[in-house]
């Protein structure tokens, strides 16, 4: 069995880490690079950032941050936010970074995934999903960083992607984002079931057993938080060894 990856996410706003809940309200969580030293520290698998206001202009910011990541760390990093091109996706992996996470860009012109599949291998690709299941039941993609909803079915936009050649996917639940009431299993596991791709879970993760729970229940290969690791209400090191005691097999 493949070990399950725990890894923290750095949104990143004006050079600052931020979280907040549904997707707003953010409230500062720290310096990007402190915090990013210290995940590798604790043993963290892999690191996310995502420039969550990303415009062209901040392409350049964004480069810079990650240079001074890669120099920070010894752990792989995904950067995401505003790319749009492969030769975006050229500046961030030259600047260090060992994958690229690509949503809104991807969805309005799905031949990127495959563009920088062929520049860089589908292990750098990973399609960030920001879903959210309505009343109907059926779960929603949404695009600009949760604020515009589309009539595409999560599955259906998941499938696709990984045809192309998406490497892994990122999916973040908006109903559990923030809230610390445990990750959204049910489509977790979906697309984890249906698709030969890992898929990592994110959106909920409040206490150890909700992680436990995305590896055994929701069948996820990796599980993404943020608040949780950034104001030290669960720590790395105490959260594996939980995960190993409960016979999930993880990197010590």
């Amino acid at each position: 069995m493949l070990a399950k990856r725990i890894i923290p996410c750095l949104d990143i706003k004006d050079g600052r880490t931020v979280k907040g809940t549904h997707f707003v309200n953010l409230r500062d969580a720290g310096d990007p690079v402190e915090l990013a030293a210290e995940y590798a520290r604790q043993g963290a698998d892999e690191l996310v950032f995502l420039d969550i206001t990303a415009t062209v202009e901040k392409r350049k910011t964004l480069a810079e941050l990650v240079l001074r990541v890669a120099r920070a760390v010894n752990i792989p990093f995904t950067v995401g936010g505003g790319v749009r091109s492969t030769d975006d996706v050229a500046v961030l992996l030259q600047s260090g970074a060992d994958k690229v996470s690509i949503n809104t860009a991807a969805y309005n012109d799905p031949q990127l995934i495959a563009d920088i599949a062929r520049m860089a291998g589908s292990q750098c690709v990973v399609l960030a999903i920001d879903t959210r299941q309505e009343d109907d039941g059926e779960w929603y993609v949404y695009l600009h960083g949760g604020r515009t909803r589309t009539d595409t079915r999560c599955i259906d936009w998941a499938r696709r992607a990984v045809s192309l050649g998406a490497g892994e996917i990122l999916l973040t639940s908006m109903n559990h984002d923030g809230t610390k009431a445990g990750f959204a299993l049910d489509i977790t596991r979906r697309l984890s079931d249906e698709l030969p791709v890992p898929i990592i879970a994110s959106g909920g993760g409040g206490t150890m057993q909700h992680f436990a729970d995305a590896f055994t229940e929701g069948h996820a290969d990796a599980a993404l938080a943020a608040s949780v690791f950034h104001f030290k209400e669960i720590e790395i090191p105490a959260l594996k060894d939980f995960l190993s005691r409960k016979g999930i097999v993880v990197r010590k």
